[in-house]
């Protein structure tokens, strides 16, 4: 039998894979809570954080480019700053996606209760867990596809939520036909509904959703 590692992700589950990578639970669940923290500036923090994030990952990007190292940022910081920044740099990493992996895992029994309200919230963090533990492990080529359709399904929602909302705003969608409009941006509340200091709190939570 050939122990030879080979490449079985294809482009297409690569590029969907980066994608959906991009949309997890900060932004479906975490939403509510930006929401009620900010109001409606919370676009204004999902668009500042935009901004620094586009410039750290064209940075990060270039860096890439010049020296593709495996160790990544880790390695740069190792390189650049000292041998400490890039431990702390690779422990941090580690330790940001044990928890991002339980917030999503949480997130599932969080939605599921939606529906059934008695169902113990661990229990299909446990399936999930299992599900995803047998995917990875059976092959690369399984976990690309199962990537490429979970990430697809992500993207629809997003595209399904951006048209219900502008079907809200200008039809009346779910309104009895009376278009809401864009008044709500700076009535009930104003625009920064809990002042300044509910907006960086919100922004706390959309930098967490851009990781």
């Amino acid at each position: 039998m050939s122990s030879n590692l080979k490449r079985d992700l294809t482009a297409r589950q690569v590029q969907m894979i980066a994608l959906g990578g991009t949309i997890g639970v900060g932004l479906f669940l975490g939403a509510s809570s930006t929401i009620a923290w900010t109001g409606p500036s919370v676009l204004l923090a999902y668009m500042l954080a935009g901004v620094f994030i586009f410039f750290i990952m064209r940075a990060l990007g270039e860096m890439v480019y010049t020296h593709p190292h495996s160790g990544s940022y880790a390695k740069f910081a190792n390189d650049y700053i000292h041998p400490a920044a890039g431990f702390l740099t690779a422990s941090s990493n580690i330790f940001n996606w044990v928890v991002v992996g339980m917030s999503e895992v949480i997130a599932v029994g969080t939605y599921l209760r939606f529906w059934w309200p008695e169902l113990p919230t661990w229990i299909p963090g446990i399936v999930v867990i299992i599900l995803l533990t047998l995917a990875n492990l059976a092959s690369v080529k399984m976990f690309g596809e199962l990537e490429f359709w979970f990430a697809s399904i992500k993207i629809l929602t997003i595209l399904l939520m951006i048209v219900a909302g502008f079907g809200i705003i200008f039809f009346g969608l779910g309104n009895g036909g009376n278009p809401v409009g864009f008044s709500n941006l700076w009535t009930n509340g104003g625009f920064f509904t809990n002042g300044f200091t509910g907006f960086f709190f919100a922004l706390s939570i959309v930098f967490a959703s851009y990781i």
